[in-house]
Formats: structure tokens, sequence, C-alpha cells
């Protein structure tokens, strides 16, 4: 199974702040869900509260430790990364068994935390570099790029009311 980070990152590193994104790039949304789309995604408790809803047409994985978080429908509640990642294979090995064409793929979607506890485990990074700085509390954690190579890089002009973007897209050495 691949594993894949998704993520938009200001040129400061931040994230977000108070639990909510800084800046709104429809691009960035639509490639999110191009990406996304009929694969298992992992998230942490405050990255689901901050979308305020399942993804559809994906399976949403939120780990948490918060014993009084209530399961919705929809979701499935994971006590652990390892827990998350697990389900989500299986997930991907029975529907690869069924549909030949189907890569088994997993998308980490965030928080910061989760982000910080993947990194050095997955394969790819399909990353929005929104070419600005914001003043945040959650920040991407520090990468090793000697152990990247970029692979795809798109740059976006940035026009009234929002910032200049590119889509990068890594795999790990």
């Amino acid at each position: 199974m691949e594993k894949i980070i998704l993520a938009a990152i200001a040129e400061n590193n931040v994230i977000g702040y108070q639990g909510k994104m800084l800046w709104h790039i429809p691009d960035d949304i639509r490639h999110f869900r191009e990406l996304t789309l009929g694969h298992p995604i992992i998230m942490g408790r405050k990255t689901y509260e901050s979308i305020g809803n399942p993804l559809d047409n994906r399976i949403n994985f939120v780990v948490t430790r918060n014993k009084k978080f209530k399961k919705q429908s929809q979701i499935q509640i994971c006590n652990s990364l390892d827990e998350a990642l697990g389900r989500a294979e299986l997930c991907t090995d029975f529907r690869a068994a069924f549909q030949k064409r189907y890569k088994s793929q997993v998308y980490i979607i965030g928080g910061a935390e989760v982000y910080k506890q993947t990194i050095g485990l997955v394969d790819r990074l399909e990353l929005t570099r929104v070419h600005q700085a914001f003043k945040g509390d959650a920040l991407f954690p520090e990468i090793n790029w000697n152990e990247w190579e970029q692979t795809n890089e798109q740059h976006f002009p940035g026009e009234e009311g929002m910032p200049a973007y590119s889509f990068e897209s890594y795999k790990r050495l």
C-alpha cells in the first residue's frame, strides 16, 4: 500500500491557525478531491472537526485518543496511527482484489501531529505550496529533502484575494 501525505503549506510551514485553514484556493480543493476520491483517508480528530463532516466517496479514518469522541456514521475511529494504517491497508487490499486497475493508496490529510508521526513512513508527498507566509499555530514538520525526489511541479499565479501557489509531487528515494 502506497502511503501519501497530502498537505497545503505556507512559505513558513504554517498549515493552520486555531483549527482553520488560512487561505481559500478553489483549485487546491479540486486537486485534493481528485487525488483522494475513492481512496481511504487518515486524519486526526482536530482535522476532522475542522472539516465538520465525513468526506464523501472516501473511507474516513479518524485517529484520536479522546475517549469521549462520539462515533459518527461514515467515519472509522482509530486509537492510533498504526491501527488506522492497518485498517486502511485491509480496505485497499480488498478493493484491489476486485478491481485490477485500482492502485492501493491511502492519503494522510492532517493535522500537524499526524504529519509529524507519518513523515518517516510515507512513500510520497503531494504538497500545495502557498507562496505567502501566515501567522499560525499548526506547522508542517521539517522535511529532510535529501530523502526525496521531486516528480512534478505546477505554478499558479495569485489572483485577487488569493495567494500564488504550486502543486508539488515528491517520491521517497
